[in-house]
């Protein structure tokens, strides 16, 4: 019975991405995905390309029932997420479309059985999973960036000072990074490269990412530009400034972290307690109450 049942569900298996291989050579893809596809599948597991080959029919769907200005707001949080795992907006669609379709089949299941809690729950995950991922790596990408500018720009500053030009030492120090914020200034060294003006590239930059500190750092670096302020100087000062935001972030965080903390203590903790040291007394007094209120 078990080999029976072994071979069922590899023939399932089977069955399934021979399909899919088949559609995928006999299918148009659109070119944002095909792009996906080629170049982002080193950036993705195995089960989120196989994801993106199954949901390539229902993309273009999905994408025009958002509309023309959610599509836009989508390529900036992508941007802002910095496009992870090799997401784009058609690789997002076609991920929204199939965990939406495998949460609705698993909540009509569910609904069978009577478990509608259950079946609420799983239509929820699979409609809104793509979009908390896109959250989660939004957030990620944000703390990144802001916990690496900092040191950054005093590296920066050092090097400007040594007598490199503002473009040449910025270069020079993003090649020693990785990671996010090295990601994005190579992006804006590409962008000035094609003839793009520094403060439009340093525009889009901020654009691109919805930290606080990365506007500070681009408003601070374009006011002393027009006001002629050594770079070295405003470089420390933002430098200084975002250590400085930090630790009131971080205090601010405290606080709020306090009444939750005597919350928790106040619903849980307490009572837990108090049943404790009731059960003590009653079993360290060897009354026995039955009798009396027998009696």
């Amino acid at each position: 019975m078990g080999l029976l049942y072994a071979a069922v569900i590899g023939l399932s298996v089977y069955g399934v991405f021979h399909g899919v291989r088949m559609y995928r050579a006999d299918a148009r893809l659109p070119g944002d995905l095909v792009l996906a596809l080629e170049v982002g599948a080193t950036r993705t597991t195995a089960v989120g390309s196989g994801v993106d080959r199954l949901g390539m029919r229902w993309a273009p769907a999905v994408l025009g029932m958002m509309g023309a200005k959610r599509v836009d707001a989508l390529r900036r949080r992508l941007d802002m997420a910095g496009n992870p795992g090799g997401m784009t907006v058609d690789r997002y669609a076609a991920r929204r479309a199939v965990y939406g379709l495998l949460g609705i089949l698993a909540a009509l299941a569910m609904l069978a059985r009577g478990q509608t809690v259950v079946a609420v729950v799983v239509l929820l995950y699979g409609l809104t999973w793509t979009d908390v991922l896109l959250r989660l790596a939004i957030r990620r990408r944000k703390d990144d960036i802001e916990r690496t500018l900092p040191d950054f720009l005093d590296v920066l500053a050092v090097v400007v000072s040594a007598g490199l030009g503002f473009r040449q030492a910025l270069e020079r120090v993003a090649d020693k990074y990785s990671g996010p914020w090295a990601d994005e200034l190579r992006i804006t060294l590409r962008q000035m490269d094609m003839g793009v003006s520094r403060r439009d590239a340093f525009d889009q930059l901020r654009r691109r990412n919805a930290s606080e500190q990365v506007s500070m750092f681009v408003t601070a670096l374009q006011q002393g530009e027009e006001l002629g302020a050594p770079i070295v100087d405003t470089l420390i000062q933002i430098a200084n400034d975002m250590r400085r935001t930090d630790a009131q972030n971080a205090r601010r965080s405290a606080a709020k972290a306090v009444p939750k903390t005597t919350l928790v203590v106040t619903m849980v903790m307490l009572p837990a307690t108090m049943i404790l040291i009731a059960l003590s007394f009653y079993y360290g007094s060897g009354v026995d109450f039955a009798d009396l209120i027998g009696g």
